[in-house]
């Protein structure tokens, strides 16, 4: 944390000189001094401090100024830096204005000039000042913030861009801080639908238009950044520093960062693209408590870290947020082509991309995304919901874990599952947690048959029962977690997929039917059967939920994403 700030302000250079020397001899070690010679100067100073969240512990301001007074000034620098002691420098014939602004500027104390000698005249009354400011100081937040408000989606975009990065981040939101709508009001946007809920608030004009903001440490901003711009500056690699790689992994959930450790780990030039954030839909879980050697569980962001810095210990590169949008064949070389139009080539491929989120397709949903309504556990939400009533369609394991977490902060959980019972689909040892939780409310066959609201979601009109009748329930959040949707659409034509998109490998690649005893996929040009987490094109691999007929289970997504590795070695010796 840097020094907290002594502030003299004097338009006396002599008188200026003095107090700077004094300030620094005595308190130099532990506090930052800095001076002004005018009122406005302070006062833009003072602002850039506020901006940069530099802690400022006393303000030292003479009263007579030509164009603003030390009074004047003190109560200008209150909304800024309402905790600092404010001390005001005056001539015998000032004290009556100087006892006057005790209450007007909330002066603490006030000297007369000279103050020599110092140890008897300044440093006495400093240091009681000082001690008492220390008492009180809460160190603030130096990292990241975001201004914004809840029910914007680009503000709950760029919160859930950095929480899925685990870039630690303080958010203030304009409808309930004074902070924020003050921050709000410095910047200049080009507008959005943020305008109407930020006007509510008091924020108006451009800065209404400019929502979300986000604030870096250095003092600098951006306004209604995209998630390319905040990757930027936030240090991650969207460019491939080599040309060609050994392996190439496409997909960063837990089959991509297991490949890509164990590859890196045996001597392999290794590439991981992901388009989101590594983890997958497993680094959003709130808690994974079957997986192997954590008995007391552990959460996915938990997982992602410790893979990711395992994965980077290696020497595996990293690109996110990158997609892969095509691949070529020019053998012996697979080539990717990613979103920005650039390329990369390897001799092995796996695809580890996983699954998203099956999109609820009922009226008022898709509007109301990102303001109210969410895909995925959105925990950057949680805190938010406290005291709130929380929906919840999904009867798996992710919907499970999910309201198992938002059962903490909400005061109910109502979980909205379309068939008869939740062990057909979630392991026993959830089911039991939720049937023991008293919180969480299951309804069994009911579904959402549209979701209302103006700016953000009010209410939710719910399907349920054999007879379907239709039930209309207050709601402020809606978190879907449904079916599985495979990312393939980039291999379309080049790799072979089921009907649901998901890939083809080993013995599950259909047969040329050429009956010489081999089960070899039309035109596959080796003299040999494809591996088993091999696709219909050699060197190409598959694991984790994108491939057809997988386990969804973290731990079997690992498992594969290390058993991928082992058939590409063999596949890379017979090159």
């Amino acid at each position: 944390m840097p020094k907290p700030i002594l502030f003299a302000v004097d338009d006396d250079p002599e008188v200026l000189k003095a107090v700077e020397r004094d300030l620094r001899s005595q308190y130099g070690e532990r506090y930052r001094v800095m001076r002004a010679a005018a009122g406005d100067s302070a006062l833009a100073a003072l602002e850039q401090l506020q901006a940069k969240r530099s802690p400022v512990a006393l303000l030292l301001v003479d009263q007579r100024m030509p164009k603003m007074t030390g009074v004047e000034l003190l109560e200008r620098a209150i909304p800024l830096f309402p905790a600092a002691k404010r001390v005001l420098l005056t001539a015998y014939a000032d004290t009556g204005a100087a006892i006057q602004a005790i209450n007007t500027a909330r002066v603490d104390h006030y000297l007369l000039k000279p103050w020599d000698p110092p140890a008897e005249n300044l440093y006495p009354v400093l240091d009681d000042l000082l001690a008492d400011w220390q008492a009180a100081f809460r160190p603030p937040f130096e990292g990241i913030r975001v201004v914004g408000h809840r029910w914007s989606p680009a503000s709950f975009e760029a919160r859930d861009f950095l929480a899925r990065h685990q870039v630690p981040y303080e958010w203030l939101d304009v409808e309930v801080s004074e902070e924020a709508r003050r921050l709000a009001e410095s910047a200049e946007g080009a507008g959005g639908p943020e305008a109407a809920v930020a006007a509510a608030a008091g924020v108006t004009g451009a800065a209404a238009k400019s929502l979300p903001m986000v604030f870096f440490p250095d003092g600098s901003h951006l306004v209604r950044p995209t998630r390319g711009e905040l990757a930027e500056r936030i240090g991650l690699r969207t460019q491939a520093e080599k040309p060609f790689y050994d392996l190439v992994i496409v997909g960063g959930g837990p089959s991509g960062l297991a490949a890509a450790v164990y590859g890196a780990s045996e001597g392999l030039r290794t590439l991981m693209i992901e388009g989101d954030a590594p983890g997958g839909q497993a680094g959003t879980s709130s808690r994974i408590e079957n997986y192997l050697g954590f008995p007391s569980g552990l959460s996915g962001a938990d997982l992602t870290r410790r893979a990711v810095a395992q994965a980077t210990r290696f020497g595996v590169e990293i690109l996110n947020p990158q997609e892969a949008k095509g691949l070529k064949l020019a053998d012996p070389y697979r080539i990717v082509t990613l979103a920005d139009g650039s390329e990369v080539s390897c001799h092995a491929l796996l695809v580890a991309t996983g699954v998203s989120y099956r999109k609820l397709d009922v009226p008022g949903v898709e509007r109301l995304t990102g303001a109210g309504v969410y895909y995925g556990a959105a925990m950057t939400e949680a805190i938010a919901c406290r005291d709130e009533d929380v929906y919840i369609v999904g009867g798996a394991n992710s919907a499970g874990q999910a309201a198992m977490y938002f059962a903490r902060y909400a005061r109910r959980v109502t979980l909205l599952v379309r068939g008869d019972s939740l062990q057909k689909g979630m392991s026993q040892y959830l089911v039991d947690q939720i049937c023991s939780t008293a919180n969480i409310e299951v309804r069994f066959q009911t579904s959402v048959a549209e979701a209302r609201g103006e700016e953000s979601l009010q209410e939710l009109v719910l399907r349920g029962g054999e007879a379907g009748a239709l039930e209309t329930v207050p709601a402020g959040s809606l978190f879907i977690l449904i079916g599985a949707q495979p990312r393939t659409g980039w291999l379309e034509g080049v790799v072979e997929r089921d009907a649901n998109g998901f890939l083809l490998s080993g013995p599950d690649l259909p047969a040329d039917g050429n009956g010489n005893g081999h089960r070899r996929p039309r035109g596959w040009p080796l003299d040999r059967d494809p591996f088993l987490l091999e696709t219909s094109v050699p060197g190409v691999f598959v694991a984790g939920d994108v491939r057809h007929g997988s386990v969804k289970r973290v731990a079997s997504g690992v498992g594969e994403g290390a058993i991928a590795v082992s058939f590409i070695h063999q596949y890379l010796a017979r090159l």
